[in-house]
């Protein structure tokens, strides 16, 4: 539904303001019909990307809980950002196999809609859980729900030295909220949503609010799991409109795979303010776990073989030399302040037979191992699919942490040769000052926020299966939890995938790019109670639910850069998916607009 919430007074803006945002749209799911509607209106401040004013102010967010349909609410007493009441984690015994833990969450909710929460609870969120013991991939999971929509997924990084390092930097300061230990978290797949979160319009601190009261520490895996437009000024697209400004669910029913074991849970919300109560939250659920699949078998992790019928750039290689030359004659005119540009490039494959989003993000995971892999698709719309290597920030109480990640050199087929590539990367100038600009704005931006500033290390190479990149690790310390929301709002976007300075950047994208970025080099990832975690939207594709794929990758142009070799680096940055699908085609009569592909 759609909520409009009250706050209290405004605080001062960390960026200029563009133009006004319209309050957060909030959906509570239930079965039963739409809510009736009422609006308040207010003059609204204005935003930049995500709106970057830290303001209280009436705001709708368009929420949905356990599923009804979208209505207009506000509440004068301001119990719209107040956090629910009743935030609780129920961890029921273990069982061997999935088919079990779903036996007893079924019991579990039986019994929970026999012996409900005490009647002066309006609002609440309840986890019930169940350990298994063995180890189930999240990935496999989702795939055997292959028709209950809305579905998420996300998956952490593998457990690094550099993490290690960033683990001491976020629990030395000694004042951080922190969740309690737990096994580490390999991957959480996610279906149906207890609360879903989106709006047309750009992420705003009220929105964040909206999210954060239906999470807490005493409750690290409830958890808001999406994604946010890379500008969400720009045009929308068809392909992108299902997704909104931002959209974020709390999952109704999830898979959690642990190192060794993993997880069966659901999730209840409701919140009578929001006309969405305790026994239709229930009878949500029960329909959601009426369709949950037990039999979790093994994925192939390949894509089946099928025909390309067409590969299209958006734009294509003519009118990429040109827009690169003009980026490097403004960055080379002496009265222009732009220093990088980050321009991409959309390819739209389409194929004889479907792709399945799902089996190709397992594909990726193969050779994702350091990345973050992430699927989001909402009922009756494309799939937004990644495996992303870079972190925009991660929260855990009061620590920050972030990545700078820019020059891309590929990986040798020799430990000699990908050393010799490894050491022209270190020593291109070309690649240097691409990074010093990515790396000093984000210790710029940190700095504004966040105190006991750390670099280490301040230039390294970071591999990865295909590609390596120059990189820094940056820690600081935010003076308040809600500093994160100030946290997102600055790092986004990094130069990394924008350009420096921001608005001369942003400009010439707009100007430049002909397509639609959605949620491509936007934040992904979650929002938890003492802890989030966000990475930036790139390695990405967009799988639609016909015979077509949009393709999505991105290149810095600096002083010194070279429109076909920045071309170059476009299409090894696609080949992770593009490997996927082609295969050598043998001698034979040629078909007309046909290749064989895997």
């Amino acid at each position: 539904m759609i909520m409009e919430v009250a706050g209290p007074t405004m605080r001062k803006p960390s960026f200029i303001d563009l133009e006004p945002p319209s309050p957060p749209t909030v959906k509570c799911s239930r079965v039963s019909s739409a809510c009736p509607v009422f609006r308040r209106r207010r003059n609204q401040p204005a935003a930049l990307h995500l709106s970057r004013q830290r303001c209280h102010y009436n705001s709708s967010c368009s929420q949905s809980m356990n599923g009804c349909q979208p209505e207009q609410l506000w509440d004068t007493a301001g119990r719209g950002l107040a956090a629910v009441e009743t935030v609780e984690t129920r961890t029921l015994p273990a069982a061997i196999t999935p088919a079990l833990a779903l036996d007893t969450l079924n019991s579990a909710i039986h019994d929970l809609e026999a012996n409900p929460p005490a009647s002066t609870s309006s609002s609440g969120i309840i986890r019930m859980q169940v350990p298994i013991t063995q180890q189930i991939e999240a990935i496999e999971w989702l795939y055997a729900q292959n028709h209950l929509l809305p579905r998420c997924f996300f998956s952490g990084r593998s457990h690094s030295k550099d993490d290690e390092t960033t683990n001491l930097l976020l629990n030395g300061n000694g004042n951080g909220l922190h969740a309690p230990a737990q096994q580490n978290l390999v991957s959480v797949a996610g279906v149906g949503s207890a609360v879903l979160f989106t709006h047309s319009h750009p992420f705003s601190y009220n929105h964040w609010k909206s999210i954060k009261r239906f999470l807490s520490p005493k409750c690290p895996l409830i958890r808001a799991y999406g994604a946010i437009r890379f500008d969400a000024r720009a045009n929308v697209s068809s392909e992108w409109e299902a997704f909104g400004s931002f959209y974020f669910i709390i999952p109704q029913v999830e898979l959690d795979e642990l190192e060794g074991s993993s997880m069966l849970a659901v999730t209840i919300a409701w919140d009578n303010d929001l006309s969405c109560t305790f026994p239709q939250a229930i009878r949500s659920l029960q329909t959601t776990m009426s369709q949950i699949s037990s039999f979790v078998g093994k994925l192939r992790k390949e894509v089946s073989r099928t025909y390309i019928v067409s590969n299209n750039h958006t734009p294509n290689k003519a009118t990429w030399d040109r827009g690169v030359s003009r980026a490097l004659n403004i960055i080379n005119t002496s009265t222009s302040p732009l220093l990088k540009v980050v321009l991409a490039r959309s390819t739209r494959v389409v194929t004889m037979d479907d792709i399945d989003p799902i089996n190709w993000l397992a594909s990726l995971q193969v050779e994702g191992k350091d990345a973050y892999q992430f699927c989001l698709q909402p009922p009756d719309a494309p799939t937004f699919i990644g495996n992303t290597p870079e972190q925009l920030f991660h929260r855990k109480g009061l620590g920050i942490s972030s990545e700078a990640l820019a020059g891309t050199r590929a990986r040798g087929g020799s430990t000699a040769l990908d050393l010799q590539i490894e050491v022209d990367l270190l020593s291109s100038p070309k690649d240097d000052r691409e990074f010093t600009i990515v790396r000093d704005s984000i210790s710029r931006k940190l700095e504004a926020v966040c105190s006991g500033i750390v670099i280490e290390p301040s230039k390294a190479i970071r591999k990865f299966s295909r590609v390596q990149h120059l990189y820094a690790k940056l820690a600081g310390e935010l003076g308040c939890e809600d500093d994160e929301y100030d946290i997102l709002s600055a790092l986004h976007p990094t130069p990394a995938v924008c350009g420096f300075p921001e608005e001369e950047a942003r400009s010439l994208i707009s100007e430049t790019e002909v397509f639609d970025r959605g949620m491509y080099a936007g934040p992904v990832g979650w929002f938890g109670g003492g802890e989030s975690e966000f990475a930036v939207g790139i390695r990405s594709a967009l799988v639609n639910k016909g015979l077509d794929v949009l393709i999505y990758a991105g290149t810095g142009i600096v002083e010194g850069s070279d429109p076909s070799l920045e071309w170059e680096e476009l299409e090894l940055k696609t080949s992770q998916f593009t490997k996927l699908l082609r295969l050598e085609v043998p001698s034979r009569p040629k078909v007309p607009n046909l290749r064989r592909m895997v």
